[in-house]
């Protein structure tokens, strides 16, 4: 197959100059050869003019060409990252000179713009060295692609970084699947224990990169563990002085009088007194103790479908020391515990009941589906909530014969079903407003 032969930019340049020249060219040596010169100053002339033509044909060729080979110098430079080569500026106001200058200052923004993307970056690897928290990106293939210096000690090699390794081989194949954020048990050569999974996405040149996260709770649950210890010793403290203080002083005013001979007249009915004081106090502590044991022994959920009308008007029913309207709604399924939830809701409504004995406000109690959640309200019109505070901490109550125990039962048994539950005070009046938000699962009832 033939070669095709190809006329380069420069070429066209220097034929065009060429044929411009050529009529000029044969006008003048036609002259020349016409006129009565002698051989040799025809022949010279003739020299002359055509090396004249071709000249000046080369130098405009070189004219054209020699800004173009600067400007895909300079182009070249910035497509290898190199922004630090200019074009030198014609100094008129041509397209020539505008286009050189408009090229000079494209390098510039360009190499600004690396520079920023290149201290950005500085900062974000700086960041993710300094927090406590492992962080690692992989591409669509499952290969790690960035690692922070606490995700390398986790992965047991600080020095050594395991790029392009595959999360299976990483012992991270766990941590791309299932929903988050969760909690994970992870073992991996730099550290076993609890952690917090959280992904995400992002994308780098072009290409899709996914983003894990995994922070470490270990330190966490002992902070917390500690501090629910404090507070539970704390109450526990505060209970039991309150019970035993009187309990021992009774007992030794008890033990003095019995000694004394002969005994007062009144010493059968001080006895009696004080026994009946005892037994109160042990009474009440034991109550005190089996309460914080059944708030401790809540079992695991057992989810079965529930009708939720029929479980609002049971326990709408319950309540005898005041009438508890139930908000006609849709017929709406549930899948929980029906006893656990049955149980909350008598907690809430006992609280409403209690809160509008004074006022003979009312108390109504309704269910509507809001997407996948359902969200049952216990609304009354009593005075509202005057301490927030303290309202889920244990055995804190303002009731003079409540054990503290109600609305943290309720919301333990809300958030073993993955719900909520939420007190605060109405918006359209006074009163007090219950919400009680449980995952829904459509389900026959």
């Amino acid at each position: 197959m033939a070669r095709r032969f190809v006329v380069g930019h420069e070429d066209r340049v220097w034929l065009l100059a060429l044929a411009g020249a050529l009529p000029a060219v044969v006008l003048a040596l036609w002259l020349l050869w016409r006129g009565d010169a002698s051989p040799r100053v025809e022949w010279t002339w003739t020299t002359v003019i055509v090396l004249a033509a071709l000249g000046f044909s080369g130098a405009a060729r070189e004219r054209v060409s020699r800004p173009l080979r600067t400007l895909a110098n300079v182009l070249e430079a910035m497509r290898e990252g190199d922004y630090s080569m200019r074009a030198r500026p014609s100094g008129a106001d041509d397209a020539l000179g505008a286009t050189m200058a408009e090229v000079n200052t494209l390098s510039g923004t360009l190499h600004a713009q690396r520079l920023g993307a290149l201290e950005a970056m500085g900062l974000l690897r700086t960041l993710m060295d300094a927090i406590e928290v492992a962080i690692f990106a992989f591409d669509e293939g499952g290969r790690l692609q960035l690692v922070n210096r606490e995700g390398l000690r986790l992965l047991g090699s600080p020095r050594v970084t395991p790029l392009y390794q595959t999360a299976t081989a990483l012992g991270l194949e766990g941590c791309l699947l299932g929903s988050v954020p969760r909690r994970v048990e992870l073992r991996l050569p730099g550290g076993s224990g609890p952690r917090e999974l959280r992904r995400g996405s992002f994308r780098q040149e072009g290409l899709s990169q996914r983003l894990v996260v995994l922070s470490d709770l270990r330190r966490a649950l002992r902070d917390e563990e500690r501090q629910a210890w404090q507070r539970l010793v704390r109450v526990l403290g505060h209970e039991l002085n309150n019970s035993l203080a009187p309990i021992h002083s009774i007992a030794e005013n008890l033990r003095k009088v019995s000694g004394r001979t002969p005994r007062a007249a009144d010493f059968e009915e001080d006895l009696a007194q004080g026994l009946e004081v005892i037994a109160r106090r042990s009474a009440a502590l034991s109550r005190f103790m089996g309460a914080y044991a059944e708030l401790a022994r809540l079992p695991p959920p057992q989810l079965a479908p529930v009708s939720v009308r029929a479980l609002l008007e049971r326990v709408a029913g319950l309540e005898l020391r005041a009438p508890v309207v139930v908000v006609p709604g849709p017929e709406l399924g549930l899948m929980a515990d029906e006893d656990q939830v049955e149980q909350a809701l008598i907690n809430l409504v006992r609280n409403a009941v209690d809160a509008t004995r004074d006022s003979s406000g009312g108390v109504f109690l309704s269910a509507v589906a809001e997407g996948d959640t359902l969200v049952v309200r216990v609304l009354d019109e009593g005075p509202g909530l005057a301490e927030t505070a303290n309202l889920f901490v244990p055995f804190f109550t303002t009731k003079p014969q409540g054990s503290g125990i109600g609305l943290v039962l309720s919301r333990q048994i809300a958030e073993a079903h993955d719900g909520t539950l939420e007190l605060k005070n109405r918006s359209d009046r006074t009163g007090c407003e219950a919400l009680l938000r449980l995952p829904r699962q459509q389900t026959d009832v």
